[in-house]
C-alpha cells in the first residue's frame, strides 16, 4: 500500500491531480488507513500510471475515461478502444496540419524586410493587416 505522496513520487503526478482524477472517477477513491491517510494498491498505481500516460498523449479525460472503462472488462473486443485511438490521431494530425501553417505564416512574417522603426515594421503591419496573409490560421 502507498501514501498519497508516494503514488506521486513513483507516477510523477501531483498529489492535487490525483484527487482531481478520484474526484472525476477516474481513479478509484482510495482505501483509509487508521489515521484517514488515503491508502493506494498497485492497482492504483498501475491505473494511474496508465491515466498519466494517457495524457502525456493528449488524450482528455473523457477519452480517459472511456478507455478505462473498457479496460474494466478485458473480454471485451478492442474496437471501441481503438476508435478512440484512432479519433484521436486523427485530430493530433489536423493541429499538426494547422501548426504548419502558422509555421509558414510567421516565416514569411519574418522574412519581410524590416525599416526599422516600429511604425514601419513589417511584423505589426502583417498581424494588423490580413489581407496580406499567406494562409488561413
Amino acid at each position: 500500500m502507498f501514501s498519497i505522496g508516494e503514488l506521486s513520487r513513483r507516477t510523477g503526478v501531483k498529489v492535487p491531480t490525483i484527487r482531481y482524477y478520484e474526484q472525476s472517477g477516474l481513479m478509484e477513491q482510495p482505501e483509509r488507513s487508521a489515521g484517514n491517510q488515503r491508502r493506494y494498491s498497485v492497482a492504483a498505481l498501475e491505473r494511474l500510471s496508465f491515466i498519466r500516460h494517457a495524457r502525456a498523449l493528449g488524450l482528455s479525460i473523457d477519452d480517459i475515461g472511456e478507455l478505462v472503462e473498457l479496460a474494466a472488462d478485458p473480454e471485451r473486443p478492442c474496437g471501441e478502444a481503438h476508435a478512440i485511438a484512432s479519433a484521436h490521431l486523427s485530430a493530433v494530425r489536423a493541429r499538426i496540419a494547422k501548426l504548419r501553417k502558422l509555421e509558414r505564416e510567421l516565416k514569411r512574417i519574418v522574412g519581410l524586410s524590416d525599416a526599422g522603426c516600429l511604425g514601419e515594421c513589417s511584423v505589426i503591419h502583417s498581424l494588423a493587416d490580413h489581407r496580406y496573409c499567406a494562409s488561413e490560421h
